[in-house]
């Protein structure tokens, strides 16, 4: 059992502000308490939020290149602390320390994001130019900025969130989940030193706290990721004043294997696109159709694989996989597997759920469940996963796409032609072939239908945090 004795502060107008009222930070591996954080009142939010408009006025009006150098030197921050946030990391979101994808990697993956995204620019555009006429577009920022982070990735998604709305020149009021607050708030101490006062708030609380912030009607923008169903609800509550929303929502991501695949050389990377981060990943494969010809095989070679897998505290650093990060998420995983078992289907691998202390699931795989069960309908988020069998390509299509959801999938096989043909048809954001998960800060990652509303990531997720403004002139 560890905990951490150092007090945590919220960051409102460069200033450290503490409460009396406190949020316990539980460690799901064993489910003891690590941290305690402040709680903040609306008032706190209101002070924020003034302090975010007062700076807008500055801030905004520095150039680029000058905050643009202000986020490299956050960046610099983030990596000088790798050490403390690695492990404050996994002890709040459980995620293994030394896993492929593990707490070190996601924290030098922030701090590349961050260097990387400062070198983004978004030019004038000239559209007309004539001895007569000239019109010429301009992006501005929208002001202050609400950023509500997730507890999956609680510093990689905070930062997806936290450099292109600073480039911009917008202000930032940033809230990461309850179940997570550790990394983000350290990030704000790092932020004191770096930015002028009001640029950049941190504020943890309770639930009603992100309602206030999507609430606020001097807050002019919202980026959230999260569920649908939550999303559903920000975005009803920004449209009071019409706020600007990008929302990273939800997904049921079908992997189709062809068959041509070898099994042996797909069965590790499709583990992992099914079981990293405990399944506990927005743009994880939650669906996995399998040829009829090779399905047999292809399951042997996966179950197999999965139970040399070491599930555990993720402290332990021969840990790959972790428990599910918080109660709520635990209690649902454990639904789904009891409902799969009441319906009869079979469970190749797991599904015994062991009663002891942390939010531990093993890896579960379930054979050939039909379409309409509610493993296949429903986002596990957790380390449940339904393979499935097929035998048509027109047929397995019509099934991915089968779903409200249509955040990214994938597929897998040695015809590439076929393959792109395929991916083509599949209604998603992104797809990738013969590869998982693959993201950097150049390429646009949004969702289709129910999973989202604009992009991340890239210019175009940069031109989210502005307002288009034309400026035209007559000359003659």
């Amino acid at each position: 059992m560890q905990t951490i004795t150092r007090e945590f502060s919220m960051t409102i107008n460069g200033q450290a502000i503490k409460t009396d009222k406190l949020l316990s930070v539980l460690n799901p591996a064993n489910e003891t308490e690590v941290a305690r954080v402040p709680v903040a009142t609306q008032e706190h939010l209101n002070e924020a939020v003034a302090a975010a408009k007062s700076a807008f006025k500055s801030w905004s009006k520095l150039s680029v290149e000058e905050r643009a150098a202000k986020i490299e030197a956050f960046a610099d921050g983030i990596a000088s602390r790798r050490e403390e946030l690695a492990k404050l990391f996994t002890l709040e979101m459980g995620r293994p320390i030394s896993a492929p994808f593990g707490s070190y990697t996601e924290i030098d993956a922030a701090a590349n994001w961050c260097k990387e995204m400062a070198k983004f620019r978004l030019a004038p555009e000239v559209l007309e130019d004539t001895d007569a006429h000239k019109i010429v577009k301009y992006r501005t920022p929208v002001g202050v900025a609400g950023l509500i982070v997730p507890w999956n990735f609680p510093a990689l998604l905070a930062i997806w969130k936290i450099a292109p709305a600073l480039l911009t020149g917008n202000t930032i009021i940033v809230k990461p989940s309850p179940y997570t607050p550790l990394t983000t708030l350290i990030m704000g101490e790092i932020a004191r030193d770096i930015f002028p006062p009001g640029v950049f708030n941190v504020l943890t609380g309770e639930d009603e706290l992100g309602p206030w912030i999507t609430a606020h009607p001097e807050i002019n923008k919202i980026s959230f990721t999260g569920s649908t169903a939550t999303g559903k609800k920000v975005m009803q509550s920004a449209a009071a004043n019409l706020k600007r929303v990008t929302l990273e929502l939800g997904g049921n991501d079908a992997a189709i294997v062809l068959e041509d695949a070898n099994p042996q050389e797909v069965v590790e990377p499709l583990f992992w696109s099914c079981f990293s981060n405990t399944a506990q990943v927005c743009i994880a494969t939650k669906r996995l159709y399998v040829h009829e010809k090779i399905y047999d095989q292809f399951l042997e070679a996966l179950v197999q694989y999965a139970k040399n897998i070491p599930v555990g505290d993720g402290m332990d650093k021969a840990t790959l996989i972790g428990p599910v990060q918080n109660k709520m998420q635990y209690e649902r995983v454990k639904e789904l597997i009891e409902d799969a078992k009441k319906s009869g289907v079979k469970i190749a691998c797991g599904g015994n759920v062991e009663d002891k202390p942390g939010y531990f699931i093993p890896i579960t795989i379930i054979d050939n469940p039909p379409e309409d069960s509610r493993v296949v309908k429903e986002e596990a988020f957790g380390p449940v996963l339904p393979v499935i069998k097929y035998s048509d390509y027109n047929d397995v299509i019509q099934r991915a796409n089968n779903t409200e959801y249509g955040l990214a999938g994938s597929v897998w096989g040695k015809d590439l032609n076929l393959a792109q043909s395929i991916a083509e048809q599949l209604e998603t954001g992104t797809v990738w072939i013969n590869e998982f998960q693959v993201l950097a800060p150049n390429l646009p990652f949004g969702g289709h239908k129910q999973s989202g509303i604009g992009v991340e990531n890239s210019l175009e997720g940069v031109a989210e945090y502005t307002n288009t403004k034309t400026i035209m002139v007559k000359k003659k």
